[in-house]
């Protein structure tokens, strides 16, 4: 029911983004509310942001489901996901200090084809400063969230500008660790 959902939201139409906000609403199963919410997360307009609230309402004490209500807005489709994903960096729900919360928002954003590979490099600007404030408090999770780069060379040469120099300035900073070094170099060094 919730692949059909998917399918039938892809069409773009009014009525089937209807039948997810019902099937939000009377979900009596975090299951069949997160597919909807997944929905809405890529849906234009503000419906979205009103699912969004009432799901984070509703479940924000069980931590892996606001892991996944971080994750569902850090892999939207949606041209404002760098936006919403800088300000749920000061959402109570977020910890920097918590690696499953930083996985949550930020790996996942790097994993999100679309905008975290924006042909402007926002994308890779905001995962490389993400990396660097990360790296002074857990090098390990910092040295993870800098493997989002791995690929950067696969990618067309504006996007590989980019990439390029959001490894340079990362690699730049003072006191880098030795994981985060490690990674960025290797990188950087790849052919």
């Amino acid at each position: 029911r919730n692949l059909c959902l998917g399918y039938l939201n892809e069409l773009n139409t009014p009525a089937y983004l209807e039948l997810a906000g019902a099937q939000f609403a009377g979900a009596d199963n975090m299951t069949d509310q997160f597919a909807a919410l997944a929905l809405f997360a890529n849906s234009p307009g503000d419906d979205g942001k009103a699912a969004l609230g009432a799901f984070y309402t509703r479940w924000q004490r069980e931590a892996l489901v606001v892991d996944k209500w971080l994750g569902v807005q850090a892999s939207s489709r949606r041209t404002d996901t760098l936006a919403t994903v800088k300000g749920l960096l000061a959402h109570p729900a977020f910890d920097i200090r918590n690696p499953n919360k930083v996985y949550a928002l930020l790996r996942t954003f790097g994993g999100n084809h679309r905008n975290f590979h924006a042909a402007d490099g926002q994308g890779y600007r905001f995962i490389a400063a993400q990396a660097a404030a990360l790296d002074r408090l857990n090098p390990q999770v910092a040295s993870r969230l800098a493997r989002c780069f791995d690929r950067w060379r696969k990618f067309d040469p504006v996007r590989q500008g980019h990439a390029k120099a959001a490894l340079e300035e990362l690699i730049r900073q003072p006191n880098l660790s030795p994981d985060v070094f490690e990674v960025i170099e290797k990188s950087l060094r790849a052919l």
